[in-house]
C-alpha cells in the first residue's frame, strides 16, 4: 500500500467523527447537513468550475468530472484526493446536476483507488436549491492531506476481462444506454437496464426494494457477477453500478472505458436487425 504525503506542512489530526462515520451508498440531505455542521465530511462538487463558482453546497470543493477523466491513473486520482484535503477514512459525499451520473463516475473512481467511505448525495444541486437548502458562493480550499493508494480491482473491468466474462456462466454484462442505442449495437450477451429506469422523482436512485424488484424482473440473479457499461466514459453505467449496489447486489464491476473503447478495439458487436415496437418500448 502506497501513501502520498502532504509535505512538510503539519496537518491537523482528523476528528473521531470524521474517521468513524461510515456513509451509506446514498447520503440523504439531512445527514449531509449534519456532517457539514460538524465539519466531518468533504463535499465534492463535480459540475463545471463556473457552476461551482456561481453557487454550491456549503464547504464543497470543486472537482469537475473532466479533471478526473484526464487524470484517471490511480496515483493521479490519489494525488487529487490529497490536494482536496481528503485523508483515508474521511467521509466524502459527491453531487452533480446531471441526475447523479457524473457524481457516480467520480464516486466510483474514489472507491476504485481505495477511498471506500464515499457516497452519492441523494439529489442533484438543483433539487437541493429547490428545497431551500443552504448554499454559498465562497470557494473552499483545505490543507493538503495524505492518502493511501489501495486499488480495488474487484470493482473494475477492462476490455480483456469483459471479453472473457461475457461467455462465462454466472457473469453478466449490463448495458446502461437507452433502449434504441442498445438495440442498434451492444456487446454480445448484454442485458439492457437503461439509466432512465434507475432514478425517481426527487432522488437520483429509486428505493432499494424497487430497484431490486426491477432488476430481478429482468432475469438478473443476486449471485451473478455483473459488469456495467455505457457509451463512452462510464457515467451512465456508474449510476447503474450504484443502483445495483443499493439493490443488494454484491459482486458488481464497472467497465469505465465502455462501448466506445470496445468498438475502437474492433471487438464483436450484436444488434437486433428486426426490432419491433415492443423491443423499443421494453423498459
Amino acid at each position: 500500500m502506497r501513501r502520498l504525503t502532504g509535505g512538510v506542512a503539519k496537518k491537523k489530526k482528523p476528528s473521531a467523527k470524521a474517521v468513524e462515520f461510515q456513509l451509506p451508498i446514498i447520503c440523504d440531505a439531512d445527514t449531509l447537513r449534519s456532517l457539514v455542521r460538524k465539519k466531518a465530511v468533504r463535499v465534492v462538487d463535480v459540475r463545471k468550475a463556473d457552476d461551482y463558482t456561481n453557487e454550491h453546497i456549503p464547504t464543497a470543493v470543486s472537482l469537475p468530472l473532466a479533471r478526473i477523466l484526464e487524470n484517471d491513473a490511480p496515483d493521479k486520482v490519489v494525488e487529487i484526493l490529497c490536494e482536496l484535503g481528503i485523508s483515508d477514512r474521511m467521509p466524502v459525499v459527491v453531487y452533480d446536476d446531471t441526475f447523479g451520473a457524473l457524481a457516480a463516475r467520480v464516486a466510483w473512481t474514489f472507491q476504485y483507488v481505495g477511498h471506500a467511505n464515499t457516497a452519492l448525495l441523494e439529489m442533484t444541486f438543483k433539487q437541493w436549491k429547490e428545497l431551500g437548502m443552504e448554499t454559498e458562493k465562497r470557494p473552499n480550499k483545505y490543507p493538503r492531506a495524505s492518502h493511501s493508494l489501495a486499488v480495488n480491482s474487484n470493482i473494475h473491468a477492462d476490455a480483456k476481462y469483459v471479453e472473457s466474462a461475457k461467455s462465462e456462466p454466472g457473469k453478466l454484462l449490463v448495458d446502461s444506454r437507452e433502449r434504441l442505442n442498445f438495440l442498434t449495437e451492444h456487446i454480445p450477451g448484454a442485458k439492457n437496464i437503461p439509466y432512465t429506469m434507475v432514478g425517481a422523482n426527487g432522488s437520483i436512485l429509486r428505493r432499494a426494494e424497487e430497484l431490486k424488484r426491477m432488476i430481478e424482473n429482468r432475469g438478473i440473479q443476486n449471485d451473478s457477477e455483473i459488469i456495467t457499461y455505457c457509451g463512452s466514459v462510464g457515467t451512465l453505467s456508474g449510476l447503474t453500478y450504484y443502483a445495483l449496489k443499493l439493490a443488494g447486489f454484491q459482486n458488481v464491476k464497472l467497465y469505465p472505458k465502455s462501448f466506445k473503447e470496445w468498438k475502437s478495439l474492433g471487438k464483436p458487436k450484436e444488434e437486433f436487425k428486426d426490432a419491433n415496437y415492443w423491443d423499443l418500448s421494453a423498459e
